[in-house]
Formats: structure tokens, sequence, C-alpha cells
């Protein structure tokens, strides 16, 4: 069973709570076949008026106490499976968030945001409630089935049992169709829900772009129509669902009218007793539950093996990026050094970055500038280990890099991107991100190096302060320097700084320029900038135009090439007078 082999780590794990859990559902289903037996004798010696009142109390006590015995029995096995469910759930959403907390971008290209919510939700309780309601179901099919039918068998009247049974084997065949049915329908329902995640979620993200071109009523209807495609599939699933109970009620009444018509004819010819006869028919009744149970186990099962498969899907993904199986120890990058280093993202049809090549030591300042598009963050990127490269290309302390542990090269760097991602947290807890038992002193010393204490001091809480989702409370310059002050925290030996000084005026530029190069001093920084001023410290500095170096050198190097890095910044520079 497909299901069974996805789990089966769990199933070792937890398996003497399963032994448990199912020894006692096992123990119940045998119980209960008590209680009809006991009433049948009741009735034969009631109408062959030879019960005593000891024999009825007896009775009575021995029904009141295997009450009591079911109840606690039944309670034990309830908690004991369903917690499993419960823990199951929670293991899977943890393996599947640390999966993509280890997977490259290609990963989050080939797979939505809305299909992995969908997976870390319907999905994995699709996954619980087979582990948990579906084993139940399981066990009461095989055993509670076969307990009752033992005991026609051994008590009453084989003849009548395998008259009564008859209609049973169309019961395999109609849950075999339906049951493969819903499994691919279901599937489907999981993909249009992931669609409505990705709808949902683009719409609440991109609110206020849709607001300012009135696309208000675009929107809603757009989304309209994605969730009336949900509504559809659910709708065919639970179509297919809703068949199950009604066909096995048909099927179950066929067999209460074979077992009570043939049954008073066997009593006619007093080849059983009346009370045998009513301990059959509640023994036929107690069948129902088995067989309303292997539909839902059917039900259940594809759904799980359905949302089991996807979620697999997932953890079969590997990132892009692997470590080497001999990995080099390195205590500290002493050097950075391209060699020739060509780049194509996946899937792309011409290179990103073709033949870059550079050299840096430890404690320099590499400057990154071109025009838009010209690959600067695609070039800083190949630092962060996030793409598979050419081997050879990439050298930190003479060592390729992809013969280094990639958490030691992470280890090494701090990283402000262009789009600055900040928690629902408060300023705070945003900037000790990396670090979190930082000191107040290095917490305000890192504020002062990003010019953030000024804002922060006008803020009602202070550090306190919540920023909202994705920082919607602070402005564009404001969330650049709360970042800056982030990567600062972490003192890291490379500070790579992707155009992250774009929001804020030219005075604030160049005292954060000023505190980075005073406090990183033996430290390298690597900067990509449009504004030109933010590199002309730099000790080398690439122009790049369409993925390829036009220029390199010192600023002053640069200008006396009188290329576009001269016309570039004689312009900002009359641009910048103008505006003083």
């Amino acid at each position: 069973m497909s299901f069974v082999a996805r789990l089966k780590w769990f199933f070792k794990q937890q398996w003497l709570r399963y032994t448990i859990a199912i020894t006692l559902i096992a123990s119940v289903s045998m119980l209960t076949v008590i209680p009809p037996k006991l009433i049948g004798d009741t009735v034969d010696l009631i109408r062959s008026d030879s019960l005593t009142q000891s024999e009825l109390r007896e009775k009575v006590l021995i029904l009141i106490g295997l009450a009591l015995l079911l109840y606690i029995m039944v309670f034990t096995w309830i908690t004991t499976l369903f917690g499993n469910s419960a823990l199951l759930e929670k293991l899977v959403r943890g393996r599947l968030l640390a999966h993509m907390s280890r997977m490259t971008p290609g990963f989050y290209q080939r797979n939505s945001t809305g299909q992995l919510m969908a997976l870390a939700s319907n999905d994995v309780l699709a996954v619980g409630q087979t582990a948990g309601y579906g084993v139940m179901t399981l066990v009461n099919t095989v055993v509670g089935a076969s307990v009752v039918m033992i005991s026609m068998i051994s008590l009453i009247s084989w003849k009548l049992m395998v008259a009564a049974l008859i209609p049973m084997p169309l019961l395999v065949l109609v849950i075999t169709v339906l049951g493969r049915q819903i499994r691919d329908r279901f599937t489907k329902a999981q993909d249009s829900f992931g669609r409505m995640n990705d709808q949902a979620l683009e719409s609440i993200s991109g609110i206020r772009v849709i607001r300012s071109y009135v696309q208000e009523d675009e929107d809603v209807n757009a989304f309209d129509r994605v969730t009336d495609d949900v509504i559809h599939q659910n709708q065919r699933v639970a179509l297919i669902h809703s068949l199950f109970q009604p066909i096995i009620s048909l099927i179950v009444g066929l067999s209460f009218t074979i077992g009570i018509g043939y049954g008073a004819y066997l009593v006619m010819e007093e080849v059983i007793s009346l009370g045998e006869l009513i301990s059959f028919n509640l023994y036929l009744g107690m069948l129902i539950w088995p067989m309303i149970s292997f539909g839902e186990f059917i039900n259940v099962l594809q759904r799980g093996t359905a949302s089991a498969a996807r979620i697999d899907e997932a953890f079969m993904q590997e990132a892009d990026v692997q470590d080497d199986a001999h990995p080099v120890d390195v205590k500290e990058p002493t050097s950075i050094e391209m060699k020739h280093l060509s780049f194509r993202y996946p899937g792309a049809q011409r290179d990103s970055l073709t033949d870059v090549s550079f050299r840096l030591e430890k404690g320099q300042t590499l400057g990154i500038v071109g025009k838009t598009g010209s690959g600067k963050t695609t070039l800083l990127k190949q630092f962060l280990r996030q793409y598979r490269l050419d081997e050879d290309s990439l050298f930190i302390s003479e060592v390729a890099a992809e013969r280094i542990e990639m958490e030691i090269v992470k280890s090494w760097m701090s990283y402000v991107p262009q789009e600055h991602l900040l928690l629902s947290k408060t300023i705070r807890e945003n900037i000790c991100l990396g670090k979190p038992h930082a000191t107040d002193e290095q917490v305000n010393r890192v504020i002062e190096m990003a010019s953030l204490a000024k804002d922060i001091s006008q803020m009602p809480k202070g550090l306190n302060t919540l920023v909202g989702e994705h920082g919607v409370m602070l402005s564009g310059g404001q969330k650049q320097r709360v970042s800056i002050a982030r990567a600062l925290l972490m003192h890291a030996d490379i500070l790579i700084l992707d155009d992250c000084l774009s929001a804020v005026d030219a005075k604030t530029e160049s005292h954060i320029l000023e505190h980075i190069r005073r406090e990183r001093v033996g430290k390298t920084t690597l900067i990509a900038a449009h504004r030109l001023s933010s590199v002309s410290h730099a000790d080398w500095i690439l122009v790049l135009d369409q993925g390829r170096v036009i220029e390199e050198g010192t600023h002053e190097e640069l200008l006396f090439h009188n290329g576009w890095y001269k016309q570039q910044w004689d312009i900002q520079q009359m641009e910048a007078s103008l505006q003083e």
C-alpha cells in the first residue's frame, strides 16, 4: 500500500501506540458481540417462561459492567490513535517547512506559494486523517466484520449468514470504482485550492496597486472565478463521496431483507429459535458500521494517498546546489576571486552573466554599477550559492566555492537585498533576526550606523514598535535602513549590499557609508548601486552591461577612461548640484 510505504518512518516510530490502539479497537469489536447473544438468550428464556429474577439481575449487571469497560477502552484508543494523527500532522508540517527552508530559488520557481500553502494545510490534514480515522475504520472493518460473521456462524447458523451476505460482493466492486474516482477528483480539488491561495496572496499583497488603478471589481471577479472552480472541484469530490453511504445502506438493506425472510423460515422449520433470529438480526445490524467503515476507509485512504503523493513530490525535489561529498575546511575568507564566470538562470534563453573575472582581498570593497538589468543583482547572488555554478569559476581563500560547505559560506556573509523583507514583529526583533541575543549596546550601535536613531526616537514605542506585515508601517527608506542595521549587527566577514540605499537621500547615504567604512576595517564589502557616489570609495569597481564587464578599475581610473562611468558620474553630479 503506497500510503503505508510513504509513512513507514512514522508508523515505525509510533508502533507501540498504534499497537495499543489497534489492540483496544479489536478488543472492543470482540466484546460488542456479547450483548446480542445475551439478549437472544433472554428472549428464549422469556418465551419458555423460565427466566428467573437472579438470572435477569445477572444479565443486567453484565451489560452494565460491559458498558463501563467499553467506555474506558474506547476513550483510551481514541486519545491514543487521534493523538498519533495530530502528532503526524505536526511532524510533517515541521519537515515540510525545514525542507522548504533548505531549497534554493529554483524550487520556488517550480512551486507557487499557493500550492505550498495547500500542501502545509489541506494535504497534511488529509494525511493525518488517514493515519488516525483511516486506521480506525480499517480495523473496525476487518476485525468488526470478522468477529460478527464468526459469531453468526458459531452461535446462530452458517446457512443464514451466507444467505444474508450474498449482496456484499457488490460492495467491493462499487467501492473500487468510486475509490479510484475520488482520488483523481481530490487531487484536482487540491490543485484548485492552491490556485485560490495564489490569487488571494496576490490580491492582498498588491491591494495598493489594485486600488490605485481602480481594479477592485475586476480583482473580485477574478477571485470569484477561482473560487467557483474550487467549489466545482469539491462538489465533484462530494458527489462521489455522497454515493458511498446510500450504496452501502442499500446493500445492507438487502442483507436485512434476506436475513429476516430466510431467518423467519428457519424459525418456522425449528432450525433456529426466535431468540437466535433476534440475535442474528442484531449481529447483522452490527455489520452496518463495518461496511460503512469500509466505504469511509476507501474514501479517506484515497484522499490521504493523493495528498501523501503531493507532499512526497515536494520532498523529492532537491536543492539545485548541493554540498561536495568531500568538502574542504576553510577557516575564513581571505580572498574572493571570480575566473571567467558565466551564468544562466534555469529555463532562460541566454546568459545573464558572461566571462566575469576579478579578485578581491580581505578588507577590500568591490563596487558594482551598471544600467538597470545589467546583471548586478545576479552577480551578487553568486556569492550566496543560490544557483549552481560552473566548476572553478568562483574561489574563496583560493578554494573553489563548490568545495566549501554552504553553511560555512553563508556564515561568512550578511546580505541586504533590493526587496526588503521585514517580519510582522517589532523593529528590535527585525534587527536582531540573525542575532536574537544581541545586547542593547550592540543594537543601538548598528541603529546609529544605519542612521535610524532619529526615526526610532519619533516612534510611539521606539524599538518595540510593530512594523506590520512586510514593514507596511515604515517608509521605503526606513525599511532599507532596518535591513542594513540587521546585516551590520552580524558583523560578518563579507557584507553584500544590493542597491540598498536607493530610497535614502544623498546625505544619509554618505553618513551610512562613512560608518560602514570606519566600522568594517579588515572586512570585505560588496556594493551594487545605481548612485555612483555609493561606490566611489571602493577599491575596485566593475561596470556591467548585459552581464558583461565593460569597464573596471578604481574610481579615479574609470573617470580617466571617459567611458560610461565618467558620463554617468557627470550626470549625477550635475543633478546633485541642481537639487542643492
